[in-house]
């Protein structure tokens, strides 16, 4: 089976800052049956004209006006059941010592990248893993994370760890916005936006259902 990924991360700036915080840092990725790719970007367009909503999906742009559109997002997302599924990690930088990543917060970073990946690899599966592009000091991250998965699925294919940028690529987008509501879940933030909080409802009950 071919499966794309599409990776992206929340209050990144949590590795590089020097003050302390209470909230995580999340590393997200949205697994879908290749085959499927076509069809819920197909759908999501359906849903764009349907509603007027056009520009990134992102979660910072969940509004009252396009609550509509965004929870049919979420509920399209979870129509594909165990065909298109999310999967996060959370990390407290506070609990991390830095000197078992060589005090390198780049490469602390990418090695969470890691494990956000490797659990959910399956023997015989080929992958293709597409990231929000992003500045990195080290150019060479994302071939070393390649290499390393490679080295670690023997019996799978990972055919590329590519990164794109977010505003041409939908699915990394969809991946923006579930991320979004699982970090306002796990960090107890609260919103005054109404729309961001029946969003987060919405995406909760699914996931008990």
């Amino acid at each position: 089976m071919k499966i794309d990924i599409y990776c992206d991360e929340t209050l990144p700036d949590l590795f590089t800052s020097s003050n302390q915080s209470d909230k995580n840092l999340l590393i997200g990725s949205l697994w879908i049956e290749s085959e499927l790719r076509e069809d819920i970007k197909q759908k999501i367009k359906d849903l764009r004209s349907k509603h007027n909503v056009w520009g990134e999906i992102k979660w910072s742009k969940v509004s009252k006006s396009k609550e509509s559109f965004y929870l049919e997002l979420v509920d399209l997302f979870f129509s594909y059941k165990d065909r298109v599924r999310f999967r996060c990690i959370a990390v407290n930088p506070n609990e991390i010592i830095w000197a078992y990543h060589n005090d390198d917060k780049e490469l602390g970073f990418y090695k969470f990248y890691y494990f956000v990946l490797d659990k959910w690899i399956r023997d015989f599966n080929e992958y293709s893993i597409f990231c929000d592009a992003k500045v990195n000091r080290d150019l060479s991250r994302l071939n070393k994370l390649h290499e390393i998965l490679i080295t670690s699925n023997r019996l799978s294919y990972i055919d590329r760890v590519q990164a794109l940028p977010s505003k041409e690529v939908v699915l990394i987008q969809l991946t923006d916005l579930l991320l979004g509501a699982a970090s306002s879940k796990l960090n107890s933030i609260k919103h005054t936006n109404m729309a961001k909080n029946n969003i987060i409802n919405s995406t909760f009950a699914h996931s008990k259902s």
